[in-house]
């Protein structure tokens, strides 16, 4: 019996398990996976969770049924590397491994700033997205939101609040000098002019002090605020970081061609959790897990795995609410209407999947 567990039902887990049960797995394969909640949970839309513009039900997604796949609903412990196991339910209950994939994403980073981790709001589980969307719709009219990043994450969290809420003062801190850097210089134009003409007030170069439960002091002005969401950053889960491989500067796993770590070859990392020169996206996961499940594939069929081909990712998509956004689409930088519409394609078509 071949022993398979997979950490976390995230993208590249689900997409590597999709991958397997489409192509066949061997009779002596078993496949267990191990994540918090008993469904899929599609990150993308959390910002509109945190905004009240969905239901919880709209982002959530049966994992698939099969006889030789059994599904673990609870908190993971610790991952034993040496001994081939996994801790969960505390440390009550062990899963022992013959191959292991970790995808358990990724959590805030705070940088060490006084406050941050207790005092603001997320969008990166479940859990913390309604919380966060329940602290948006609590407000009083006219009340204060302040939306820390203004990466991808921040902008999409921000303009869909002020279209879910147009009475709410929303205040985005951009830590550099415009929106969106690491989109073209249109994209960011634009982004900037929705903001502005939507009322939503932009403060560039900031650098956040310290948060208080009331306010935020960014270089040494505090801002009174009633609720504060976080998304300047990210870093991998603080399970993988306890773990004894190699990472790089952002404490992410090195990994071979193969997706393996060097030191323990039936360790396999994917996503958010796994060294990569491109930034991390749901689109990257999904097809890293496909190439995991046919390497696996051939190893289970008892064959030489190739080396997987270039990951070439299709662009990148973001909202403006319901009805504007932009993107790099055909490596072409697009905002209005058709960029949005492309991105709710792409939700579609992974539903549907």
């Amino acid at each position: 019996m071949k022993r398979l567990v997979i950490l976390g039902g995230g993208y590249g887990g689900v997409k590597m398990l999709l991958s397997l049960l489409d192509s066949g797995i061997p009779k002596d394969v078993h496949i267990t996976l191990i994540d918090r909640n008993p469904y899929h949970s599609i990150k993308t839309e959390f910002y509109a969770i945190a905004a009240g513009t969905e239901a919880d039900k709209s982002v959530r997604m049966e994992f698939p049924a099969h006889d030789q796949v059994r599904y673990v609903f609870e908190e993971i412990n610790k991952i034993d590397v040496e001994n081939d196991q996994v801790y969960i339910k505390d440390f009550k209950e062990t899963v022992p491994f013959d191959y292991l994939l970790i995808g358990l994403g990724c959590e805030d980073n705070y940088h060490g700033i006084d406050g941050a981790d207790e005092f603001t709001e997320s969008v990166q589980t479940f859990y913390k997205a309604r919380k966060a969307g329940l602290a948006v719709g609590n407000l009083k009219a006219y009340g204060k939101v302040t939306v820390v990043g203004a990466g991808l994450s921040g902008i999409e969290v921000a303009s869909e609040i002020r279209e879910s809420r147009s009475d709410l003062n929303i205040r985005l801190l951009d830590r550099g000098a415009t929106v969106l850097r690491a989109f073209d210089k249109k994209i960011q134009n634009y982004v900037e002019e929705w903001f502005a003409s939507n009322d939503v007030e932009v403060i560039h170069n900031a650098n956040v002090g310290y948060v208080e439960k009331d306010g935020v002091c960014n270089n040494g002005v505090c801002y009174i605020n009633d609720v504060t969401i976080w998304t300047a950053g990210v870093r991998p889960n603080y399970l993988v970081r306890e773990l004894p491989f190699e990472k790089d500067e952002q404490d992410k796993i090195i990994v071979n061609d193969f997706y393996q770590t060097p030191s323990h070859t039936n360790v396999y990392v994917v996503g958010d959790c796994a060294s990569s020169e491109f930034s991390p996206s749901a689109q990257l996961a999904g097809q890293q897990g496909e190439q995991i499940a046919e390497i696996l594939h051939s190893i289970f069929k008892g064959k030489e795995p190739d080396k997987p081909k270039e990951i070439k990712l299709k662009g990148t998509l973001g909202s403006l609410g319901k009805s504007d956004g932009f993107g790099n689409m055909m490596q072409q930088p697009m905002t209005g209407r058709l960029p949005r519409l492309a991105k709710s394609g792409v939700l579609w078509l992974n539903k549907r999947h």
